[in-house]
């Protein structure tokens, strides 16, 4: 009785194929949200600016630059020690205005005082101050930023005195402190000799002591 031959090699073959079939069909594709050649139903990749396919920054503001105060700082600094408002009567009626006074300093020995008119409070404020710059007087300091001697005026009914006091600071009230603040004069001691209560007369008093150095 003769063997029949059988081929091997051609049903190994054949079994190899099928197993491979069977192995590739078995485990379904996964489909991933935001990558990049989403399909239909998948959510959108998103840029960093918060659009869809933008770019920019993920922060809110979509990557604009952040704007910075570089605001200057002004040449002198200023403070408005009275505001007025003044009536005038006239044919109909009364007629009103405002008057401010303004001190201006550098607090480096320039100060100065201005006075302002105007039918509202900037328009005389604007005018108050033209006129300090123009008024500004320059104050001699010593090392310490001190006065070198004592010295006084009057103006009106205003009497001031100022005179040093070393490693006091600046000793002195109402708008006499504010016009030596603002000059930048510091270790003085000042008085307001008379009663009156006039800023105006006050701050100028101390002006025309100042001027006697």
């Amino acid at each position: 009785m003769t063997d029949v031959p059988t081929n091997t090699n051609t049903e190994q073959k054949v079994v190899t194929e099928a197993q491979t079939s069977v192995a590739g069909t078995s485990a379904p594709k996964s489909t991933s949200f935001g990558g990049r050649g989403a399909g239909r139903g998948e959510r959108p990749r998103r840029g960093r600016g918060g659009r869809p396919g933008e770019g920019g920054d993920s922060r809110r503001g979509g990557g604009r630059p952040r704007r910075t105060n570089t605001r200057a700082r002004p040449e002198f600094d200023q403070k408005v020690i009275d505001v007025r408002r003044v009536a005038r009567v006239v044919a109909g009626g009364r007629r009103f205005s405002f008057s401010v006074v303004i001190i201006l300093g550098d607090r480096k020995g320039r100060v100065g005082v201005g006075i302002g008119k105007g039918g509202d409070t900037s328009l005389a404020i604007e005018k108050a101050t033209r006129f300090a710059k123009k008024s500004m007087i320059k104050i001699p300091l010593t090392e310490s930023m001190s006065i070198p001697h004592e010295t006084g005026a009057k103006y009106s009914s205003a009497v001031v005195e100022i005179v040093p006091a070393p490693g006091k600071g600046l000793v002195a009230g109402s708008s006499v402190r504010t016009v030596l603040d603002f000059a930048g004069v510091t270790d003085v001691a000042a008085k307001v000799m008379a009663r009156s209560k006039n800023k105006l007369n006050n701050a100028r008093a101390a002006i025309e002591a100042l001027k006697r150095l």
